[in-house]
């Protein structure tokens, strides 16, 4: 453990301050200031000797957390990161993406503020970056098998990074102009540079892995062309159908998808000239959904100069403290407040939108929304509560129904299940011999720990496959459940 009474003599939880909103929201850097490292490092001396750590158990990947931040409080960097790369392909992802279930399960939370778990997550990492203790890890020898990972988000990138170490020649196709999936075009700038991406694609690069960009694999490649080819093939193409709105006016202009909107700002936020593009300068803007994709569209609005923006959720506004049905350690629905939220814009709960008003010249410029109770768990619109809003740019964020069925899954004739989800067994494979599945794809939408999860069990169930036996470590099934998300 760290300090034995570090608990008791720093009992404040710190974090490193955002910079000011005018500040932030006139470039796309990161939001957070740097913490100093003393700081850090009492926040790391907090980790108290608990017994059973649950924070290991919150994390779908078993982190070593309370290992790494006895290291961290020692300032022991070497001895940190190789105990947080032991578990982790990406630390420096999950330390700025991940929703933290690790903090929500920590023992000291439970009468305490929680451990910094993810604050000495991302430093532990980038004072490996910076020291220098960040090193490609090829494989000794190569076995002579291959393997397609098709999809380099972050299940196809920790399974061909654990591929490619464990001596498989791998290359992972991605139908983007670059690599990274939703960490590159998805995930907006202000809450992860796309350097932070881009260093570590290099260091894969350098260990063996292969890199084929802008290739969209059904159409450029058909599946059976990649089964003739590769040993083995593994799908992490995520869940990429996004779920619409089906009210009247939905085909107005002005009205799109949160992913059509998002990877538009990033690329024109990397200085790259988007035709056509999707602004919301001086518009009236209203995103459909609260969770993380919409807060990364307000905060892309902010950056545009939106005139207002608006976030509509239907279900009713979360408490401040843990529901009683919803006990420590489980991940707790409170009201939370993302750095875009704090940008300004409103939050509306409980309302549902019933249609969209047309300006006449087939855009939208606004919305009628009526407010919701709930019955039997089911939304009820309450009569007399209908009110417009002005809107004229809409974006849904409301998550997605499974991954594309047209194409590569139809060609490769891989089984769904009843939420259109690939099907696979307890080994990550499908239906179809020597074809895995990994992410997203499999689970349906989840969280960027989970990905990464997924991507380095599969790896085992792929090594096994084409060797026989794996000794990569596996730190979940597709029957596993989350205990904390």
């Amino acid at each position: 453990m760290a300090d034995p009474q570090g608990f008791l003599k720093t009992r404040e939880r710190e974090l490193p301050p955002r910079r000011p909103v005018p500040v932030r929201i006139r470039d796309w850097k990161e939001v957070y200031e740097e913490q100093q490292l003393g700081t850090l490092q009492r926040q790391a001396g907090r980790c108290m000797d608990c017994g059973i750590p649950f924070c290991h158990s919150g994390c779908p990947l078993g982190n070593l957390i309370p290992e790494w931040n006895t290291l961290a409080w020692r300032g022991d960097w070497r001895g940190a990161i190789e105990r947080l790369h032991a578990t982790n392909n990406f630390p420096e992802f999950t330390g700025r993406l991940c929703p933290a279930p690790c903090e929500t399960a920590c023992v000291l939370g439970i009468n305490q503020p929680a451990v910094t778990i993810k604050q000495v997550e991302v430093t532990t990492i980038e004072e490996a970056f910076e020291r220098g203790l960040v090193e490609p890890l090829p494989p000794e020898r190569l076995s002579g098998k291959t393997v397609a990972v098709v999809g380099s988000g972050p299940a196809g990138l920790a399974a061909a990074q654990q591929l490619t170490r464990a001596g498989h020649t791998v290359a992972v196709f991605e139908r983007a102009d670059k690599p990274g999936g939703l960490l590159r075009y998805g995930i907006p700038e202000f809450k992860m540079e796309k350097s932070v991406l881009d260093r570590r694609l290099r260091q894969m690069e350098a260990e063996g892995t292969r890199f084929r960009s802008g290739v969209d694999v059904g159409v450029d490649v058909t599946g059976r062309q990649l089964r003739d080819r590769y040993d083995a093939v593994v799908l992490a193409v995520g869940a990429t159908v996004p779920r619409g709105l089906a009210v009247p006016g939905s085909e107005l202009g002005g009205i799109h998808q949160a992913m059509e909107y998002l990877p538009q700002g990033n690329r024109a936020a990397l200085g790259d000239e988007v035709e056509g593009q999707i602004l919301a300068t001086g518009k009236d803007v209203v995103v459909i959904g609260g969770g993380d994709t919409g807060a990364d569209c307000i905060g892309t609005a902010h950056r545009q100069g939106a005139r207002s923006v608006t976030s509509l959720e239907i279900m009713p506004m979360p408490g401040e403290d843990r529901p009683a049905n919803q006990p420590w350690p489980t991940y707790p629905l409170l009201y939370r407040v993302a750095s875009a939220h704090e940008e300004g814009g409103e939050r509306v709960y409980a309302v549902s939108t019933t249609e969209f008003v047309a300006d006449g010249e087939g855009n939208v410029a606004g919305l009628q929304l009526c407010e919701v109770e709930f019955v039997d768990g089911r939304p009820v619109l309450q009569a007399g509560t209908e009110r417009e809003i002005p809107a004229q740019l809409v974006l849904f964020a409301m998550g997605f129904l499974g991954p594309q069925q047209e194409g590569l899954l139809e060609q490769l004739g891989v089984e769904v299940d009843d939420r259109t989800n690939v099907r696979r067994d307890k080994n990550f494979m499908t239906s179809v011999p020597g074809v895995f599945v990994a992410g997203d794809a499999g689970r349906g939408q989840s969280l960027i720990v989970w990905a990464i999860a997924e991507g380095r069990s599969a790896a085992a169930g792929v090594d096994a496959w084409l060797t026989g036996s794996s000794a990569l470590p596996r730190p979940i099934t597709p029957t596993d459940r989350p205990l904390a998300v």
